[in-house]
C-alpha cells in the first residue's frame, strides 16, 4: 500500500514506453492518451500515478466517456493488429528461440517505433487536451520565463511544487519545475523546448534510491541530455536528491528547502529530503510547515483506529460534499499495514477553489482525536490553525478529561 518510483524505475528495460500522472484528474487525462498511443505506435504503454498518494485519493473530477474517445482512434491500426494475430487461415511461425545470429540485430530493428512514440503522444495530448480543455505535453514547464533555478520531477510531487512556486513568486522569487509526463522514450527534443534558456542550476528529484550508483535513474537521464544534447554554451550546474520513499509524505516545507539548497553557494548534491539522516548527512534541514491553502479552503484531520468507522464515516462526509454541493473536495487516508486496531488518520480538505495538495494535512482548521490515549502518542494539535477546533472523544466526564489532558495538550489549546 505504499508507493513510491523503484518498481517503474525497474521497469526500464522491458521496452514499455512510460507515462506519468500527476494527479486523479490526469490519471483519468492521460489514461486515454496511452491507449491511443499504444494502438497507434504499436509499443506496449505502462500509465503510472503515485500508489496510495494519487490511486486512493478521493477527489472530485470531470470524467471522460467512451464516446469522446471513440472519434480520436485509429481503427486502421487496430485492423492491422487484428490481422497479425495467430489464424489458421493463415499460418506462419512465430515466438521461435533466436540466436546470437540474428538477436541483436531484432531488437535494433525496433528502433524506429520507439522514435515516432514522443510525436504520437504529443499530438493525441493535443487532440485529447481539445476534448478536455486540459492540454498536456511530453514534458511541461511551469513557472517564471526567465527563471534560474528549475526542479525536474515526476509524479503526485509537482502539485506540490506547483503551490511552493506560486507562494515564493509572491516574494518576487523566478523558479521553475518541468513535469515529466513521458518517461520512456525520454525525449531530448520535448525536454529541451521546455527548459527556460535562462535555467543556470536544476535538480532532479527522484523517488527511489539505487544502491551504489552514480545517481538516480531521472537524474541520470537529465544529465546525458544537458551534456550532450543541450545547444546551450553554458551548461548549468545539475545536482539530484532523493525524496518520499515508501510513500514517505513530501510537504511545502520540504520543497522549500530543495529550493535553498539549489540557490545555496554550494548546493548539496545527492541530498535526501523529509528525514533526519545523522547516519550519512546526506538530508537537507527542513523549516516550519507553511499552509499553501487557497483562501476559502477547509482543512481537517481525523485520528482513529483501524475498523473504528472513522475512515469510513469521513468517506462517506466528503463523497456527500462533492456530490451535492459545488464545492471541491480531496479526501486521504494515512493508515499502516496493521489494519483492524492500527493507527489511522483521514485528512480532509474542501473549499471554493481547485485543491491541488498531494500531502498531508499540516496546518489543519479542525482536529478530530476519536483515541484518547493518543494524546500522549502523537502530536495531534501539531499545526492547528490560530482559533482552529478541536473534538475529543472522551471516556471521562468533563473534570476527569480536564485532569488527563497532558500539559502540552493544554498549552495548544490555551495558545490557539
Amino acid at each position: 500500500i505504499f508507493g513510491d518510483h523503484s518498481d517503474i524505475y525497474a521497469c526500464r528495460q522491458t521496452g514499455f514506453a512510460m507515462l506519468s500522472s500527476t494527479s486523479v484528474q490526469e490519471a483519468m487525462d492521460l489514461a486515454g492518451v496511452a491507449h491511443l498511443a499504444a494502438i497507434k505506435g504499436r509499443v506496449p504503454f505502462m500509465h503510472f500515478f503515485d500508489g496510495f498518494r494519487t490511486s486512493h485519493e478521493i477527489q472530485k473530477i470531470e470524467a471522460l466517456s467512451n464516446e469522446d474517445m471513440m472519434p480520436l482512434v485509429d481503427w486502421e491500426a487496430i485492423k492491422r493488429y487484428k490481422e497479425n494475430s495467430l489464424n489458421p487461415e493463415h499460418p506462419f511461425t512465430r515466438g521461435t528461440a533466436q540466436n546470437p545470429d540474428v538477436f541483436f540485430q531484432a531488437r535494433e530493428a525496433c528502433n524506429s517505433f520507439y522514435e515516432a512514440i514522443p510525436d504520437i503522444v504529443n499530438d493525441y495530448m493535443q487532440q485529447v487536451g481539445q476534448i478536455t480543455g486540459r492540454t498536456h505535453k511530453p514534458f511541461e514547464y511551469y513557472g517564471a520565463a526567465d527563471a534560474e533555478n528549475v526542479i525536474i520531477a515526476m509524479g503526485s510531487v509537482c502539485d506540490t511544487i506547483k503551490e511552493v512556486i506560486d507562494y515564493l513568486t509572491t516574494k518576487g522569487e523566478k523558479l521553475g519545475l518541468i513535469t515529466v509526463h513521458l518517461y520512456r522514450p525520454f525525449s531530448a527534443k520535448y525536454f529541451l523546448s521546455e527548459l527556460p534558456k535562462s535555467v543556470k542550476r536544476i535538480c532532479v528529484l527522484d523517488r527511489t534510491k539505487e544502491c551504489g550508483a552514480t545517481g538516480e535513474p531521472l537524474y541520470l537521464d537529465v544529465t546525458e541530455v544537458i551534456k550532450n544534447q543541450c545547444p546551450c554554451t553554458e551548461k548549468p550546474l545539475i545536482i539530484g536528491g532523493r525524496y518520499g520513499l515508501s510513500s514517505k509524505d513530501t510537504t511545502p516545507a520540504q520543497i522549500l528547502a530543495v529550493y535553498e539548497n539549489l540557490k545555496s553557494a554550494n548546493p548539496k548534491n545527492k541530498f535526501t529530503v523529509g528525514i533526519v539522516d545523522d547516519v550519512t548527512n546526506l538530508s537537507l534541514p527542513v523549516g516550519e510547515e507553511i499552509s499553501m491553502a487557497k483562501a476559502g479552503t477547509f482543512e481537517a484531520k481525523f485520528y482513529g483506529l483501524g475498523a473504528d468507522g472513522t475512515v469510513g464515516a469521513n468517506k462517506n462526509s466528503i463523497k456527500i460534499i462533492g456530490n451535492n454541493t459545488n464545492k471541491y473536495c480531496q479526501a486521504y487516508f494515512a493508515y499502516d499495514s496493521k489494519k483492524s486496531g492500527g493507527f489511522t488518520c483521514s485528512h480532509l480538505r474542501f473549499g471554493d477553489n481547485p485543491i491541488q495538495s498531494p500531502y498531508l494535512v499540516t496546518t489543519p482548521d479542525f482536529v478530530a482525536c476519536h483515541v484518547f490515549s493518543y494524546l500522549r502518542q502523537y502530536e495531534v494539535l501539531k499545526g492547528i490553525k490560530q482559533g482552529g477546533t478541536f473534538l475529543l472523544n472522551s471516556m471521562y466526564d468533563v473534570n476527569e478529561t480536564i485532569n488527563h489532558l497532558p500539559a502540552k495538550i493544554k498549552k495548544i489549546l490555551a495558545q490557539k
